[in-house]
């Protein structure tokens, strides 16, 4: 009788032990899950990839000032300075110009900056380049990539727009010899507006800049010289003017147009809507 109350009360306390360990499993399983999911999403990354300094700052710094304001890590790639084209200063010290404009331009709007190792009028059509622009493409990592357009009268943005649509393939694709980092998919490609890309170029995507951002990028482009009209051509108040109209094609204040891919054009309905 003695034994048998002996057990029992061994198994009685025994038993709350078993309870309290898988308790605190669980508790633990709990917090670790409430951790996990409190893991901030992955941030949103735009690289803007243009043939000159100035270049991207100006057909789509509205649009990347809105989204740097928004949180959205923004990177500009500038292929090259754009260095030839001042009417006074020598090659070297409109280099070093144009490479102060970028790197102020980047700081106002919260961007970061790559200058390329390439030269004004002279960016190569091969292999080599793209393969550039993919390690580029590798290690930021974008979901979005912007560029010029695929026709215009300058070389070089026709030239850039080839090189980043092959370097986005070549960035997704394993086993790329000579390329360096992982594979990154998954990038959509949007083409600006320009004033030398016109030909085929049309409006299909218009995304609004509210005026605060807008009023910021107009300040912050205004850093480079030949933007301000020194070189002959009224720039800002050219895109300035620009993204009024699209504004109100779009029914807004300000917008930015882009064109995409014609395949991603397509719409399939199960019905008419």
């Amino acid at each position: 009788m003695d034994l048998h109350r002996s057990r029992h009360r061994s198994r009685s306390r025994s038993a709350p032990v078993v309870f309290t360990s898988v308790l605190t499993l669980i508790l633990a399983s709990c917090a670790a899950s409430s951790i996990l999911s409190a893991q901030p999403a992955p941030r949103r990354t735009i690289l803007a990839i243009g043939a000159h300094a100035g270049d991207v700052e100006l057909t789509m710094g509205p649009l990347l000032t809105a989204e740097s304001a928004r949180s959205t890590r923004v990177v500009i790639l500038d292929l090259t300075l754009g260095e030839r084209g001042h009417p006074t200063l020598s090659v070297e010290q409109y280099a070093a110009q144009k490479r102060r404009e970028a790197t102020s331009f980047a700081a106002a709007i919260g961007a970061e900056l790559e200058i390329g190792p390439y030269h004004d009028a002279e960016i190569p059509n091969d292999e080599a380049a793209r393969r550039w622009v993919a390690a580029v493409i590798r290690r930021v990592k974008p979901t979005l990539v912007l560029t010029h357009w695929k026709e215009s009268t300058h070389r070089d943005h026709a030239t850039t727009s080839a090189i980043v649509r092959d370097a986005i393939l070549l960035a997704a694709l394993p086993g790329i010899s000579g390329l360096d980092g992982q594979p990154h998919r998954g990038v959509s490609i949007w083409y600006a507006e320009n004033w030398e890309d016109i030909p085929g170029f049309s409006p299909y995507v218009y995304v609004a800049v509210d005026s605060a951002s807008w009023s910021r990028w107009r300040t912050a482009v205004s850093s480079f010289e030949f933007a301000r009209g020194a070189t002959g051509f009224p720039y800002v108040e050219y895109y300035d003017a620009l993204g009024r109209v699209r504004g109100i094609e779009a029914r807004k204040g300000h917008a930015v147009a882009f064109d995409i891919e014609a395949n991603g054009k397509r719409r399939v309905l199960d019905s008419v809507p």
